[in-house]
């Protein structure tokens, strides 16, 4: 089984918002006390955070879905309900978090957060829902979905120095290291293996990261290529490492190195970095008769040349040494970093702007109205469709938005159908000469006088219908009894 995972797919989910509370305060003597119904809770969050203690992503290969908990409802005598549980998702340092092909953000430095998805927002309770037109609201609002979205999470190393190289055909007989001279902890120095190692070199003094062997094409996506490649892009000093007891007679020192360089040019962004070169195997005859054969040819690079044998540690003293030394001129060549403080500044959840859209229907019952927009889609979600009150409360709010007016430039008539996100209804003109608060909880006026709007039309066509069928029944009786005369 696997035990290092650097990219993965996840989807983020997070806690929808509780449902407001309608409820009106009760007690001896007080049977109408107001209303007393709560809001509900928030969800909660989903939030990244850069914990030292994790190098890999394989905690993220058997867990695909991440939701925080929903908020609870309100409830009665102004009690509010609970938020949900944000949780808090550890990842290694330097994981990159992808959405829709775009960067969200480079967690880098241990302690870094990041929200991904943020909970809904709970709905209002009807004590809250109070106006001077509306005393006792008697419907609430909906707790609104959490944000849900599809990440993807990268992981590049965080590493001072990267080991490349070309890969072996089988492991080493012995286990090769580099030890630091204070220290007994040991690092690979170069491995077949299928996934890129990382330790920490005690002190703090620099890392170092055992990236899997390249082949040529890598930089194009041959193999596992970039892969592989990305592991090395925040490395200060990369360090070629050539095994000079290679078996094989078309491979050289040399030729290897220029073969691994042209795949770093065509990956890009590393012409900048030092490089170090160490010939391992020394301690073999042929190994150590071919290192002193082409040391000469690799002083054409500029580059510093090591002669390391892994089993009886020659020169690996020499070489962690060499490595702290290039790291610390690396550092000391970058510009110093200012302390800045990120600023967020995201849209306006209550963004007054909407636009509306004409659709031309292409048969009986098309949407012929498309209205878009935060609040008005928002504003939909939290109401209650069951609910007259909660529906006038919607009409109200929509007309105060200008979205009427809109609808009638556009040429909207009564009865013409709007849609607004999932929800499609046939569009009346708002009265605002009617108080929504007349009549009992729940009810809205508008609806009652709509209804009978509608019965006293449909007794007027039945009148007419009727009258119509007398006055023919009378011309056909007046028409036989002439027929008889005749």
């Amino acid at each position: 089984m696997t035990s290092f995972v650097d990219r993965v797919n996840l989807q983020v989910i997070a806690g929808k918002g509780g449902n407001g509370c309608v409820s009106v305060h009760r007690e001896k003597f007080k049977p109408l006390g107001g209303p007393d119904g709560g809001n509900g809770g928030h969800g909660g969050d989903v939030v990244f955070v850069v914990d030292p203690n994790v190098h890999t992503l394989l905690d993220f290969h058997f867990q695909t879905r991440l939701q925080g908990g929903n908020g609870k409802h309100g409830q009665g005598s102004n009690r509010d309900g609970a938020t949900g549980e944000s949780i808090k998702v550890s990842v290694p340092n330097g994981t990159v978090i992808y959405s829709g092909g775009e960067i969200l953000a480079d967690l880098t430095g241990d302690g870094t957060e990041l929200t991904v998805a943020q909970g809904g927002r709970g709905g209002r309770g009807n004590r809250a829902l109070v106006s001077s037109k509306r005393k006792v609201p008697g419907f609430a609002e909906l707790g609104e979905p959490g944000d849900e979205l599809e990440v993807v999470l990268e992981l590049k190393s965080v590493a001072d120095v990267g080991l490349v190289g070309f890969p072996l055909r089988a492991s080493p007989p012995h286990r090769r290291h580099v030890r630091r001279p204070a220290q007994d902890r040991r690092l690979p120095l170069h491995h077949a293996h299928a996934e890129p190692r990382r330790r920490v070199r005690g002190e703090t003094t620099y890392t170092i990261a055992d990236v899997p062997g390249l082949i040529p094409g890598a930089a194009a996506g041959k193999g596992l290529g970039l892969e592989f490649l990305r592991h090395i892009e925040r490395c200060a000093v990369l360090a070629h490492v050539v095994d000079t007891a290679n078996l094989e007679s078309d491979r050289d020192p040399v030729s290897d190195i220029d073969a691994l360089e042209h795949e770093l040019a065509e990956y890009g962004g590393l012409a900048d970095r030092p490089r170090i070169v160490v010939l391992n195997k020394t301690d073999l005859p042929d190994g150590r008769e071919l290192a002193e054969y082409v040391r000469g040819d690799l002083e054409k690079y500029g580059w510093p040349v090591y002669l390391v044998s892994a089993v009886s540690r020659e020169g690996l003293k020499e070489l962690n040494f060499a490595f702290a030394k290039l790291v610390q001129d690396y550092r000391a060549a970058q510009p110093p970093v200012e302390a800045t403080r990120t600023v967020i500044r995201p849209l306006a959840v209550d963004d007054s702007g909407f636009s509306i859209k004409k659709v031309v229907p292409a048969y009986e019952g098309d949407v012929e109205f498309v209205v878009s927009g935060a609040k008005p889609e928002r504003w939909i979600g939290q109401t209650n469709f069951e609910n007259e009150e909660a529906v006038g409360y919607l009409a109200d709010r929509l007309a105060n938005l200008g979205v009427e007016d809109a609808l009638v430039k556009q040429g909207a008539i009564p009865g013409s159908i709007v849609r607004i996100a999932d929800h499609e209804f046939e569009w009346q003109p708002t009265d605002p000469s009617i108080i929504a608060t007349v009549g009992p909880r729940g009810t809205d006026a508008r609806f009652e006088i709509s209804d009978r709007k509608g019965a006293d039309e449909r007794l007027a066509e039945r009148k007419e219908r009727r009258s119509e069928t007398l006055e023919r029944v009378a011309k056909e009786k007046e028409s036989r009894g002439k027929s008889r005369r005749g």
